[in-house]
């Protein structure tokens, strides 16, 4: 299988809604809002999310099934920090890959599709990210698309009696 990459729009709302509650909930340690939160999000809000714009676009990763149908599952976003003495930075956030369909590609390939995005905008020179201390193969991808943990804060996330740690991690564009 195939993963294709693109960037997503209004059209894709109820797919980008679909992946990310499915990922919340599978894996709640991974993120700092909830299934439950994300789910009362309208999804007219979602589509205004996933819309690009001169600061914010959203990435998604596409296989093709069996039948040839192609479907969502991974999503990422980057934006990029719109006050001046912030607009050289941009935050890779909400990074998820269906269970699934892990170990495909689509991570990697999300990664490759938000690094070119950033080299696209001019002036931008670090992206930067925070991942948990229990998702141990998504620090890896960072890793391997050159991000270095530069700090970590403990006490970060509180959730179902447990006590996460969120590192930053950081590369230079």
């Amino acid at each position: 299988m195939s993963v294709r990459v693109r960037a997503l729009g209004a059209a894709d709302a109820q797919a980008y809604w679909d992946v990310r509650y499915a990922t919340l909930s599978s894996d709640p340690f991974a993120f700092g809002t909830t299934a439950e939160r994300f789910a009362a999000l309208p999804l007219e809000q979602v589509a205004q999310r996933v819309t690009p714009s001169d600061t914010r676009v959203s990435f998604g990763a596409f296989l093709s099934g069996p039948d040839g149908q192609e479907a969502l599952v991974g999503i990422l976003t980057l934006v990029r920090l719109d006050s001046p003495g912030f607009a050289h930075r941009a935050d890779v956030l909400g990074v998820a890959v269906l269970r699934e369909a892990r170990g495909q590609g689509a991570g990697d390939a999300l990664m490759h599709a938000a690094l070119d995005h950033a080299r696209s905008w001019e002036g931008l020179t670090s992206l930067h990210l925070a991942v948990t201390d229990t998702q141990a193969a998504a620090r890896r991808l960072y890793e391997r698309h050159g991000f270095q943990v530069w700090g970590t804060q403990p006490d970060a996330i509180r959730r179902a009696g447990q006590v996460l740690q969120e590192h930053f991690m950081w590369r230079p564009v």
